[in-house]
């Protein structure tokens, strides 16, 4: 099978305006996450709708595809850039453009899941330790949780906490049951991608603003990766600041 990664980066962002041209000692992010994915996958380019990012891209080598500024989501994003370059790949892998320590491992195991002919769509979660802060992982809103089958495929994701343990305090749930956080990296078939892109948003999506639900809810199987390595995304400023502090230590040999 053959895979192209896209990478959809856009400039505007309420929370962190430029966010994919921001420096990381020396380099763009979106350079960071580019370099961190490309050995892995048969084609990688970055999916924009601005042309200082495309400049950015194309400075330090990279491949860029323009798409349009009306998209409502990477996903939507992915696809455009998909129709424009990607034909002969059977799967697109849709990386966040704000993840610049993703591991190379963690794409294989994403591509791994289409060993099975019946994967549709492809995504990752990492067990909660034991030892987490339940009060800013399990509560947390912005790290939405997953509840997999038997068969590794996600049942639902949330933002609340599930399952709910009960009988037990709180402080016991990551000690007495694996909780899965979801790690924001996907991976379609073409021709699935080509379907939900199609289609409506749905009532558990606008509920919970979580695009995944919408293709549980039209009935597509979303199979599930699990990963140790733990990522750190980048939303704002404040963010950034303590992403560039890892990478000095990362650099430095030290291991997330």
């Amino acid at each position: 099978m053959r895979f192209i990664g896209i990478i959809p980066a856009r400039y505007a962002s309420s929370r962190f305006p430029g966010k994919p041209l921001a420096d990381m000692l020396g380099k763009p992010m979106i350079q960071r996450v580019y370099e961190r994915v490309k050995d892995t996958l048969d084609a990688v380019c970055v999916a924009t709708d601005d042309e200082r990012i495309a400049e950015a891209v194309h400075a330090f080598g990279g491949e860029v595809v323009m798409t349009s500024e009306r998209h409502r989501s990477g996903t939507d994003r992915c696809y455009e850039a998909y129709e424009k370059v990607g034909m002969g790949y059977d799967v697109i892998v849709n990386i966040q453009g704000d993840e610049p320590f993703i591991h190379p491992e963690q794409i294989e195991t994403v591509k791994a899941c289409f060993a099975d002919e019946a994967t549709e769509i492809a995504t990752l979660v990492k067990p909660f330790r034991a030892d987490d802060d339940f009060e800013r992982t399990l509560f947390n809103p912005n790290s939405p949780k997953v509840v997999v089958n038997k068969r590794g495929e996600a049942m639902y994701f949330s933002r609340s906490i599930i399952p709910y343990i009960r009988g037990k305090n709180y402080t016991e749930w990551l000690s007495s049951h694996t909780f899965y956080k979801h790690i924001g990296l996907y991976a379609y078939r073409a021709e699935v991608l080509r379907a939900i892109t199609r289609l409506p948003q749905s009532s558990l999506e606008l509920a919970e603003s979580l695009e995944q639900l919408r293709w549980l809810e039209n009935g597509y199987r979303i199979k599930v990766g699990v990963t140790e390595r733990e990522t750190i995304g980048i939303d704002t400023p404040e963010d950034m600041e303590k992403a560039i502090a890892f990478l000095k230590r990362f650099e430095a040999g030290y291991q997330l």
